[in-house]
């Protein structure tokens, strides 16, 4: 399939490991240029811009708190000088807080960071990458949410995952007469490198497919949506889950 990424600009936040990487990865295969970023750990980063760059990519490599709007906003810049723009921005940052708990256990500053992170970040991109990608006419925004909203697991992660899906399709309405799609990705259950705080995910005794996800399952999507034969796909989440949740 030819994508028409060759050339583009792909912004990834959270670009450090796991999915953020593989999707570096593959966009690098598809021979676009790469603006990537992560808040912490710089050198895994550095490995990831390293593996792309072996494929060919044009890379740059930055430390950027996306719940920072100057960091963000310096960020964007970095990339347009160095390669004239950003015609994809893929929202991957995450927060997940150590040690939540329940609700009644999570301190204020857990929700107001959960929010920031995982709400914030993406406003921030957004607002810095929209108009470049109306003066170009062309744009994708690829945003993501899980199935939390939908199987009710946590109050602070539902209402993060729920609303970036309300926020993907107000931009896709908004944008669309510019030539910009923005979508949405919800995973279920990936096998993906954990901080140490973080238990080990069990394959769920409910799900059709008796395998945990992969991040190449995510990716591949990501480059689909952000391709050319994507530009009539719009303000729609899609469920990578192995079939435990229907949306």
């Amino acid at each position: 399939m030819e994508t028409g990424l060759k050339g583009r600009t792909v912004l990834i936040t959270g670009a450090s490991r796991n999915i953020g990487r593989e999707m570096a990865l593959q966009f690098a295969r598809e021979g676009a240029n790469l603006a990537l970023c992560t808040s912490s750990k710089m050198d895994a980063l550095a490995e990831t811009a390293e593996a792309a760059s072996e494929l060919g990519a044009g890379v740059i490599a930055e430390q950027c708190d996306v719940a920072n709007g100057a960091q963000v906003a310096r960020f964007v810049a970095a990339a347009k000088k160095k390669f004239g723009g950003v015609d994809v921005a893929v929202n991957n940052a995450v927060y997940r807080a150590e040690g939540a708990g329940g609700f009644l256990d999570q301190p204020p500053g857990m929700w107001r960071r959960n929010i920031e992170v995982n709400l914030d970040g993406p406003w921030n991109v957004c607002r810095n990458v929209l108009p470049l990608m109306k003066e170009n006419g062309w744009g994708r925004i690829v945003n993501f949410s899980g199935i939390a909203p939908f199987l009710g697991h946590g109050a602070a992660k539902a209402t993060v995952k729920t609303g970036i899906i309300g926020f993907t399709r107000g931009l896709a309405t908004e944008f669309a007469a510019h030539g910009i799609t923005a979508n949405c990705i919800g995973p279920g259950t990936i096998d993906v490198e954990r901080d140490s705080f973080q238990p080990p995910k069990p394959l769920p005794e409910q799900q059709p497919v008796r395998r945990m996800g992969r991040p190449g399952d995510i990716a591949g999507l990501a480059v689909y949506l952000a391709s050319e034969q994507a530009g009539f796909i719009t303000g729609q989440c899609y469920l990578v889950n192995g079939g435990i949740y229907y949306l």
